[in-house]
């Protein structure tokens, strides 16, 4: 992805949520017709995707209804299944710097696997922040996943099996759309391959669905101690930020003065 990008910035979003929005649509389907299928209604499908708006949430969500669960263990393994929201929050907040609170409150309730990927990959190639753009594509790629489960959900009943029709498939395939190119370096396709190996080869021992949490921590630590390490070697002080993670204390600073147009 450019860093720098001579369209406009509701321009900008509307190009950035355009992938997202071609995987959201078949998945959303999938999970509107799952959800019936759990004997949730139609509506509420739609309005856990207009609220909730998470993926995998819904999908646990949808699958222990069906099956009985009680509504403290569907609670419990929704939030654990969001707890990695937590972190990517944490790591997109320095160049959220600046903004008026409840703008980052409303940014927080559109961040995705994919926003997050495809914001945080903007900022690290020096994207100029803007708030139309942030805004613009993270409704329009909640429109996507809500027209999806709505079709799904109203629907559903034309479709007795997802699979053959290969939309179980298309949220992988949207992540490896933007896995793809953020591996700019051979350290990051060291790190890329590194984690699918490992989550495979965690799934095929028996893991459940903790391989990829474990993956990808396992993953994000080696890339980083091979960074600090590459730095010891060649006798200069490791600056995360110039590799591109994460803004530093002063460019955070003066993103958040000089990217405020939009928050007035």
């Amino acid at each position: 992805m450019s860093g720098i990008s001579s369209a406009s910035p509701l321009a900008e979003g509307l190009r950035r949520a355009l992938p997202i929005v071609l995987g959201y649509l078949p998945v959303g389907f999938a999970f509107g017709v799952l959800a019936v299928k759990n004997n949730i209604s139609p509506s509420l499908a739609v309005a856990m995707s207009v609220l909730m708006f998470s993926g995998s949430g819904q999908f646990v969500f949808a699958g222990m209804w069906g099956a009985g669960a009680s509504a403290l263990s569907i609670i419990a393994a929704v939030f654990i299944v969001n707890l990695r929201y937590l972190l990517q929050s944490a790591a997109e907040s320095p160049w959220l710097t600046g903004l008026p609170r409840m703008q980052r409150f409303l940014l927080g309730l559109g961040l995705t696997d994919e926003t997050f990927a495809v914001h945080v990959t903007a900022f690290q190639n020096g994207w100029q922040r803007s708030l139309t753009t942030l805004f613009v594509c993270n409704h329009t790629a909640q429109l996507g996943w809500v027209s999806g489960a709505a079709i799904g959900a109203f629907c559903g009943e034309l479709v007795s099996d997802v699979k053959p029709l290969g939309l179980d498939y298309a949220l992988t395939a949207m992540f490896l759309a933007l896995l793809v190119p953020q591996c700019v370096s051979r350290l990051h396709v060291l790190v890329a391959l590194f984690t699918t190996v490992l989550s495979i080869s965690l799934k095929a021992a028996g893991m459940t669905q903790w391989n990829i949490a474990v993956a990808t921590v396992l993953g994000a630590s080696l890339g980083t101690w091979l960074l600090l390490r590459k730095a010891r070697c060649e006798g200069a002080p490791c600056d995360l930020a110039a590799n591109g993670h994460t803004p530093t204390r002063n460019s955070a600073a003066n993103m958040g003065t000089a990217c405020t147009e939009e928050a007035e």
